[in-house]
């Protein structure tokens, strides 16, 4: 038996379901179970993730909100202490890249966005600014190393938090790859909520932004869909935080880097994101945004 299939076994004690492994993620185990024509997703946190920041109880309250707003999966149960999660599975496929920078998909993850910032506050806080710090400390203490470029990096990110400072802290997501939207013709739904929290709507319109690689013409067609109605704010806030998306995810490589057991390039991965980072820092859109 399978460590997955032994926590559906923790999870439905004799009761025969079938499962099947799913993809997509290198932090967590998923598996899809079906059971008594029933079909649940079981979320298997992986080992340490709270050195990533994560809270499984700020995760499954998350889950719930973005459900009762007709974005996120159904929560089924949460099971403590391992603080595993089961949703109802979701039909539907993840739509491509370039599809997800179409106009129309553009005006329906506005939407969506749009309908979680604008919700009841959830627990927990997301600070891109603490994150990346925090990620850092953990990261040493661990016995890793933290590359040059976080020095510049964080010089920058100071300079990002001076003119962010005051901005008001709604419910966000903080992950939004294009493997955690889901589309079943007439819903788009997110999944993986696990780095949800009170924070900066424009991290997420960046880390949406830049995980889709969205030109200038995206970026801009993503804040008129937003916001009806773009100004320069809109576009400077948005420039800046890009930058931050990438120092979170190339600094979540690093704490990976000294963590994980997993078999990944994880010192890859955060370069490449540093890599990236220091290209936005290059344009003159973001200078521009750093020195209105």
């Amino acid at each position: 038996m399978t460590d997955l299939e032994a926590a559906v076994e923790r999870v439905w004690p004799g009761r025969g379901a079938r499962v099947e492994v799913l993809g997509g993620g290198i932090t967590n185990h998923n598996a899809k179970v079906d059971l008594d024509g029933e079909t649940y997703v079981l979320r298997v946190a992986g080992k340490d993730t709270e050195l990533l920041g994560i809270d499984r109880h700020v995760e499954v309250e998350a889950t719930r909100a973005a459900a009762a707003l007709g974005i996120g999966p159904d929560v089924v149960d949460f099971v403590e202490p391992e603080g595993w999660l089961v949703t109802r599975f979701i039909e539907g496929t993840t739509p491509p890249l370039d599809e997800m920078r179409a106009p129309t998909m553009l005006a329906r993850v506005a939407h969506t966005l749009n309908a979680f910032h604008g919700a009841l506050a959830i627990p927990g806080r997301f600070d891109s600014f603490r994150v990346v710090e925090t990620y850092r400390e953990t990261a040493l203490a661990k016995g890793g190393s933290v590359p040059d470029a976080y020095d510049r990096a964080h010089g920058i990110a100071s300079r990002i938090e001076a003119s962010r400072r005051g901005s008001p802290a709604v419910p966000c997501h903080n992950d939004l790859l294009n493997a955690n939207f889901l589309d079943d013709g007439e819903r788009l739904r997110i999944v993986d909520w696990e780095y949800a929290g009170m924070g900066d709507r424009f991290f997420d319109l960046a880390n949406f932004s830049i995980n889709h690689e969205l030109d200038g013409r995206g970026r801009e067609a993503l804040l008129a869909a937003y916001f009806g109605e773009v100004g320069d704010e809109h576009r400077r806030a948005l420039e800046l935080m890009r930058f931050m998306s990438d120092f979170r995810e190339a600094m979540w490589g690093v704490v990976q880097s000294a963590v994980s057991e997993l078999d990944f390039d994880f010192a890859g991965y955060a370069a490449e994101h540093f890599r990236r980072m220091e290209k936005t820092a290059a344009e003159p859109a973001f200078y521009e945004a750093l020195e209105p």
